[in-house]
């Protein structure tokens, strides 16, 4: 009865973070099972039409109109060397929000498949592995441990160049491309 009733009290602002902390939006892209902190998700949406933009790298599938906001797209399969993504019906877009020099980028990765949020216990969580020095693992936050297999949890940061991503976003806007309801 005392744990029925703990469970159900008001939880405080300092636990609801440390708890955030250890929360871990997982997806899958190109069949690896991959994570992020989930304090770094604005949202989850559909596949929209995504709008190319010219001599873009490969790895930028284009930009979409969300909400009048133009927002680059990285397919993350191609940002992670795995070929360009197939789209299907549970593609979807995940909005995250980057923070470089005090300036804030809103980006949307496109992946295969959101599946759920993890908890991840902090001793759960190890550092990225390293392969030597021809091997880069900028991309890798950590690996978090969920019963005998491991999560790559991605540094988002790394993952999508935001000079680059901001250069597209820029370009897109100068084109106009923000100015079209897509849909």
């Amino acid at each position: 009865m005392t744990e029925a009733i703990a469970s159900q009290q008001p939880r405080s602002a300092a636990t609801d973070s440390a708890d955030e902390a250890n929360q871990y939006l997982t997806f899958s892209v190109a069949e690896e099972w991959l994570a992020m902190p989930i304090n770094a998700v604005q949202e989850i949406i559909e596949t929209p039409r995504i709008t190319q933009v010219p001599m873009t790298p490969e790895y930028i599938r284009g930009v979409i109109n969300l909400r009048g906001n133009v927002v680059p797209i990285v397919d993350l399969a191609a940002r992670l060397n795995r070929g360009a993504a197939t789209l299907s019906k549970r593609s979807c877009i995940v909005v995250v929000e980057v923070v470089l020099n005090r300036s804030s980028y809103v980006f949307g990765m496109l992946v295969d498949e959101v599946k759920n949020i993890l908890d991840i216990p902090r001793e759960n969580v190890r550092p990225a592995p390293t392969f030597g020095s021809d091997i880069s693992t900028d991309f890798i936050q950590s690996m978090g441990r969920v019963e005998d297999i491991f999560v790559i949890i991605l540094a988002i940061n790394h993952v999508l160049s935001v000079q680059e991503l901001a250069e597209l976003k820029r370009m897109a806007e100068g084109a106009g491309i923000g100015d079209t309801e897509v849909q």
